[in-house]
């Protein structure tokens, strides 16, 4: 496992490492979209990743760094849904077992996922002091090892690999937007945009009943996450000391967006696209509906981080 900031050769090697199972995912436009918003869009969609998110980066790079013996005892975490689902499918790939800590208020789609792939779940309380507890009761249970969703350097490695094949492929792009809850994939982008495309602004994405990291940045501290109300489920999450350092460093700014633009945005993408995201995704082009004039004429990378929804449950139509 990493100790440290990831560097250039970190990312590379983490490149090098999960290209055997995880999906190099596309790129995809829309001149419909671009026409709308008076920029050129470029959609990286990790909906189509393993476990349906970027999230299968992060956990089968930490799963691969793991010792025998580790991968022996199992794997622990705790997650709304997209990293649960890839951790236990990175576990099932690698022979090992997963034990998941899940909020019972976690979306069905994801929990069946995470059965799907073969793992145990323990249910909490949706909040994050219960989830820590729960964690640690399985620690002691079992001795599996943590792979926390986000405080890992290897994690957030694992998720810098999915900027990195987007500067492979666009090397002229002005913004790269993803979304932010606690950070990992938004730290990640931030690394790889230092290291491989220094002259692109990166900007996080963020609900603004979720707006934790957005205040956290402004104010140089972290904010905890408290009683955070957003249909971006997968954005519930507080920033970490690690990704806030990263984040604060590195990042153009965040910016904060309204359910109801998040949910116009999904529909947008659905109707247009013909592809499926979540909300924690549309958050990125919720981010240009809201600002247009910052991104007018400009050439802009928004990461489409998932596609686990509910279909019984579409925004829309409740």
């Amino acid at each position: 496992m990493l100790t440290g900031i990831p560097s250039k050769e970190d990312i590379l090697a983490a490149a090098g490492i999960i290209k055997e199972k995880a999906h190099r995912t596309p790129l995809l436009s829309s001149s419909a979209i671009n026409s709308m918003f008076g920029c050129t869009i470029l959609f990286k969609c990790e909906n189509f990743q393993k476990a349906g998110a970027f999230k299968f980066r992060g956990a089968y790079y930490s799963l691969k760094s793991l010792s025998p013996s580790e991968l022996q005892k199992g794997v622990t975490t705790h997650s709304s849904g997209n990293h649960a689902a890839a951790l236990a499918l990175s576990a099932k790939l690698s022979n090992s077992k997963a034990y998941i800590v899940m909020p019972e208020t976690a979306p069905k789609i994801k929990k069946d996922a995470v059965r799907t792939y073969g793992a145990e779940i323990f249910f909490c309380q949706p909040n994050l002091k219960s989830r820590i507890e729960k964690v640690e009761e399985v620690i002691a249970q079992t001795g599996a090892t943590l792979i926390h969703p986000y405080d890992n350097y290897t994690v957030i490695a694992g998720q810098a690999t999915c900027a990195l094949e987007i500067f492979e492929e666009v090397k002229d792009a002005d913004y790269i937007i993803a979304p932010v809850g606690g950070g990992g994939l938004l730290s990640g982008t931030c690394l790889s945009a230092k290291y491989f495309s220094p002259s692109v602004k990166v900007i996080g994405a963020e609900p603004k009943g979720a707006d934790d990291a957005y205040r956290s940045i402004r104010d140089g501290y972290i904010h905890p996450s408290v009683n955070p109300k957003t249909i971006c489920d997968g954005l519930l999450t507080q920033l970490c000391d690690k990704t806030f350092e990263i984040i604060k460093n590195n990042a153009e700014r965040i910016i904060t967006c309204s359910d109801d633009s998040v949910i116009e945005s999904m529909r947008l993408i659905w109707e247009r696209m013909k592809i499926i995201v979540e909300p924690s995704a549309a958050i990125t082009l919720a981010a240009i509906m809201e600002n247009q004039i910052l991104f007018e004429g400009k050439r802009v990378v928004c990461i489409l981080s998932g596609g686990n929804v509910d279909l019984n449950r579409l925004p829309w139509n409740s």
